[in-house]
């Protein structure tokens, strides 16, 4: 017995997301009563819940969409800009950098690029961070969900 890796009891919060019952007034309606998708689209506030819980991560949720609404008026944010952003608003380093950013990047809804730069006189390497908004997170849950609802769709038209 001695050697082996304990198995961890449950999914750690940091690869879990946050789905309240779909009747839930925390989820904005998505649905009508015959099960079609509803037309109206989710405030940035409304997705980012699913990652970050308004209810049991408010400090999270709030750094993650200020960050996001900063993302979106932009095409990309460099060191810099990320850097002004911590700064302006008031946002612990620590828990942008080692909770929010990681997290943000691991779901897909942003995409990290590094460039590496040779400084001439020095010849440092600079691996200077380009963040910008990802449609990786959207792609994921539009396939599982289509995949759902095929599945349904074939499972009733069995009967």
């Amino acid at each position: 017995m001695a050697g082996e890796k304990k198995i961890p009891r449950g999914i750690p919060s940091s690869e879990s997301l946050y789905f309240p019952a779909h009747n839930a007034e925390e989820f904005r309606p998505f649905q009508d009563s015959n099960e079609s998708l509803t037309r109206n689209l989710w405030k940035m506030e409304d997705v980012v819940n699913v990652i970050f819980s308004k209810k049991f991560q408010p400090t999270y949720h709030e750094i993650a969409v200020k960050f996001l609404d900063s993302l979106a008026a932009k095409p990309h944010m460099d060191g810099a800009d990320i850097g002004k952003f911590v700064s302006e608003n008031k946002v612990s380093k620590a828990t942008f950098y080692n909770r929010v950013l990681p997290r943000l990047r691991r779901v897909g809804m942003i995409k990290v690029e590094r460039e590496t730069i040779v400084a001439v006189e020095s010849k440092r390497k600079f691996r200077p961070m380009r963040i910008s908004l990802s449609k990786t997170f959207g792609n994921c849950f539009y396939k599982i969900g289509d995949s759902w609802i095929a599945i349904v769709d074939e499972a009733r038209t069995k009967k």
